[in-house]
């Protein structure tokens, strides 16, 4: 018979909460009961089971009280006008993440020689949000209309990623943790975040989301890398958190996607259409609910007219969702989304040069042996392919 371990009770009950699984879910939910209740102890083994099945790192069950833990970077995510409590163990370890490459990437450019970038924190909130928004257009060499140029939501937000890298940004586009399909990333949680730095700044944004959301989210954490700091971030009810650089984000975000202008001299077009927020959206290239914000915004309808519409899209698409099939895709296409061209091809060519251990490279990309290389070999064909 294997000998047991001591274990408080307090911290099964914690890692379960944490966990946001019921009980049914995991193994020995019966016994699992017994240790809650300090009736029972479990083995090194069923802790084990139990630790990865509820996601909490292995080491947190011997302490001698839950840890409190805390998101490394500012929360600006509310539902209703309420902050979101504790995080999810996704939430963290993506964001743990992307700190850990972000690191990598920062001594690697420091090493290379790379300069500070220019516009990082370059806006304050005392520039008008139209010359703003122009500003980042400008450098990101985006035309006024440039989504419009575009057939797809997925064109036109591929534009802007690989837009963004190439002016220095890591971007990441995943919807779950690391490459296990089975922890998906919840968008009601978050829609994304900014990890600001002069050197490597990062953009992560919540893949399970809609494609036309997501181009809200990216244009969101570009403007914070302008004005220069951190953020979690999610849009409940299109409303930002009360902060006055959240509202500033927000704005400066609605009126890079959707010019004020524009919008003012097409809203007359479309306004007596069946869903004029929907054609409008397809112009635009971002959620038909960014563009109903925007006309209230504008003022072009009222606020109770905007939630009956807010109301009947989130219910209509949650039968969407309900009932969308999922297709695989081509698995290493995907690593490009979700490590970021820019710092997949950094850790690929360190790699090679013998700079960075493959271990190393392991760790920070989640491939390993056969896959790492047959995944460096497809993306430096792209690469040298244009």
């Amino acid at each position: 018979m294997s000998s047991t371990v001591s274990v408080k009770p307090e911290l099964i009950t914690w890692a379960i909460e944490r966990s946001g699984l019921p009980l049914e879910e995991l193994k020995y939910p019966e016994k699992i009961e017994k240790w809650k209740r300090g009736e029972e102890q479990p083995t090194l083994s069923q802790l084990k089971e139990f630790a990865k099945r509820t996601m909490t790192p292995l080491g947190y069950m011997f302490l001698s009280a839950p840890p409190e833990e805390k998101l490394p970077i500012p929360d600006f995510r509310t539902i209703g006008d309420t902050p979101i409590g504790r995080p999810s163990p996704n939430l963290i370890e993506t964001i743990q993440t992307m700190q850990r490459r972000q690191a990598w990437m920062l001594d690697e450019l420091i090493e290379q020689g790379q300069s500070e970038l220019p516009f990082i924190g370059s806006l304050n909130r005392a520039v008008k949000i139209e010359t703003a928004a122009e500003r980042i257009r400008k450098k990101l060499a985006l035309p006024e209309d440039w989504a419009s140029r575009h057939s797809t939501w997925e064109d036109a937000l591929i534009a802007l990623r690989d837009a963004a890298e190439d002016m220095g940004i890591l971007v990441a586009i995943s919807g779950v943790v690391g490459l296990n399909n089975y922890r998906h990333l919840d968008p009601q949680e978050f829609r994304g975040f900014v990890l600001c730095d002069a050197y490597a700044p990062l953009i992560f944004v919540n893949g399970a989301d809609a494609k036309s959301a997501q181009m809200f989210t990216m244009a969101h954490e570009l403007a914070h890398l302008w004005l220069g700091y951190d953020a979690l971030f999610n849009l409940i009810n299109m409303q930002p958190y009360d902060d006055e650089r959240e509202i500033y984000c927000n704005q400066l975000a609605a009126e890079f996607l959707i010019p004020g202008k524009i919008f003012t001299a097409s809203w007359p077009e479309v306004r007596d259409d069946e869903n004029p927020y929907q054609t409008l959206a397809r112009r635009f290239k971002v959620s038909p609910l960014v563009v109903a914000r925007r006309a209230l915004d504008l003022e072009m309808i009222s606020k109770t007219k905007f939630f009956i519409f807010y109301n009947q899209y989130q219910a209509e698409w949650q039968q969407q969702k309900l009932h969308k099939k999922k297709s695989g895709g081509n698995f290493y296409t995907t690593q490009n989304v979700r490590l970021g061209h820019r710092f997949a091809y950094a850790v690929v060519c360190a790699t090679r040069e013998g700079r960075l251990s493959y271990r190393d490279a392991y760790q920070l990309t989640d491939l390993r042996g056969d896959t790492f290389d047959e995944y460096a070999k497809r993306l430096i064909e792209r690469m040298r392919n244009g």
